[in-house]
């Protein structure tokens, strides 16, 4: 039977009574496949009952009346053309290359020894209402040496935003300028002639004597930051500060008239939004006159909560907020549970929409309602003493992280940046930033999930001026 008729499948396409010729060559038959499907013949691989057909001989392909012959293969225009460009890896890329790749923003270069300011600014420019605040400035409204440093701030913060490392170079020169005029001894030289380095710290003090039954003394000062003073008991963030705000000093008493030992306690009766840690790296050194620094590994988290330093007062104010993440993690956690309990099928889901609850108190806008904060920028110092070495700015963009050294800009890892916590000759974390950690509640569309935290109005959103 030299003679007949089968059904060709290829793909989802059937073609019922082909003829087929056995006493052809296969080629022939092949041909008549690529007249049915558009693919070439040395693309087919044609199979009937486990057996390939050969191009050369039918052998042990066997075929009989409405057996089904299956076609394997695609059509040359189906197939991925080959690219224009050469495929480059990030690990063969240079560091133009690299930015231009990963769309990685511009950097700030180093005038000498001005590594500190441009680490700076790039923390700062992960603040999101500051940094509009800047954008939006008008440089033409004056305000004398202060209005000044701003204008030059915000220039240098409008060429970060995409002006192009010429902008950028442009930019940082005049806030150099207007740094030193707004604070001459910023422009001190060291003895080589350069600019020396500058570091500057505050804190906030309240003292109970513990030899005496006098009153405590009681204040309330603002600070700018929070200080973890570094022992050698110290090997997390958190003990740190807990020991900067419990304490023993030796100071004069008035009732004793001879000095005695005073207990200093502090705690937070106001939190910011945006948190700066300093690490209390450097200490003075007779023998040599340097500002020696510490090396010691001290732990820091991506999230860090500071409740537990806070007064009773704000601690009660905190709870609602804090009960609400509690809540949305609870239900995250059931609902992880419950979606690997269904059974499978399709899991596509259209996403929820989300309401971000403010995270400021209502009548404190540029406060932090929580207590909870998540880092954004690390700035890091490398060297062995405050007069010498060289900063760097680590940064959060989305999820991602940015190391800017100077004008190299490169991404980085979550692990990187948290193994900048000391212990080396390497980068060690001298300023933590931190911002507060957002709430979004997701929910239904028919019934929306937001509840009010405080039963007042929310308030205005924040500012830079907060």
């Amino acid at each position: 039977m030299p003679k007949v008729s089968v059904k060709v499948k290829w793909g989802k396409e059937m073609y019922p009574d082909v003829e087929v010729n056995t006493d052809d060559d296969p080629v022939v038959f092949k041909a008549q496949i690529f007249a049915l499907t558009g693919v070439q013949p040395e693309r087919q691989k044609v199979v009937c009952k486990g057996v390939t057909l050969r191009d050369d001989s039918w052998a042990n392909f066997k075929l009989s009346n409405k057996a089904l012959v299956l076609v394997m293969g695609s059509k040359e225009e189906d197939v991925p053309a080959a690219p224009v460009e050469q495929t480059r890896f990030v690990e063969d890329m240079n560091e133009s290359e690299l930015a231009s790749a990963l769309d990685l923003p511009d950097g700030l270069i180093n005038l000498g020894n001005t590594c500190y300011m441009n680490a700076t600014v790039q923390c700062l420019k992960t603040v999101p209402e500051l940094r509009t605040a800047l954008l939006k400035y008008d440089q033409s409204s004056g305000g004398g040496t202060a209005g000044a440093l701003t204008s030059a701030l915000s220039e240098t913060m409008r060429a970060l935003e995409g002006g192009g490392a010429g902008a950028c170079a442009a930019a940082v020169a005049r806030l150099l300028h207007a740094l030193h005029a707004a604070a001459p001894r910023l422009a001190e030289r060291g003895a080589g002639g350069q600019l020396a380095q500058q570091v500057m710290s505050s804190s906030h003090v309240e003292l109970v004597c513990s030899e005496a039954d006098e009153p405590p003394t009681k204040s309330s000062e603002t600070f700018l930051q929070l200080s973890c003073f570094i022992s050698q008991d110290v090997k997390y963030l958190q003990s740190g500060l807990r020991s900067k705000m419990s304490e023993q000093i030796t100071k004069m008493s008035d009732t004793l008239g001879r000095d005695a030992v005073y207990t200093k306690t502090s705690k937070i009766s106001r939190l910011p939004a945006y948190l700066t840690v300093q690490f209390v790296r450097f200490f003075f050194k007779e023998k040599e006159s340097i500002n020696a620094k510490i090396l010691k590994d001290v732990k820091f988290p991506l999230e860090l909560d500071v409740y537990e330093l806070c007064t009773p007062e704000l601690q009660e104010r905190l709870a609602p907020m804090r009960n609400r993440f509690k809540e949305l993690e609870d239900a995250s956690v059931e609902s992880a549970l419950g979606t690997k309990n269904k059974s499978h099928g399709d899991s596509k889901k259209e996403a929820k929409r989300k309401t971000i609850l403010p995270y400021w108190f209502h009548n404190d806008v540029g406060s932090n309602n929580s207590g909870y904060y998540r880092l954004q920028a690390v700035l890091t110092h490398r060297g062995r003493s405050s007069s010498s070495g060289h900063y760097v700015a680590w940064v959060a963009r989305g999820d991602n992280w940015l190391r800017c050294d100077d004008d190299t800009v490169t991404p980085v890892t979550e692990d990187e940046v948290l193994k900048l916590s000391g212990g080396g000759d390497w980068h060690c974390a001298y300023l933590l930033l931190y911002g507060p950690k957002i709430l979004e509640i997701p929910h239904e569309e028919e019934e929306p999930m937001v509840t009010d935290i405080t039963g007042e109005p929310a308030g205005d959103p924040p500012t830079a001026l907060a």
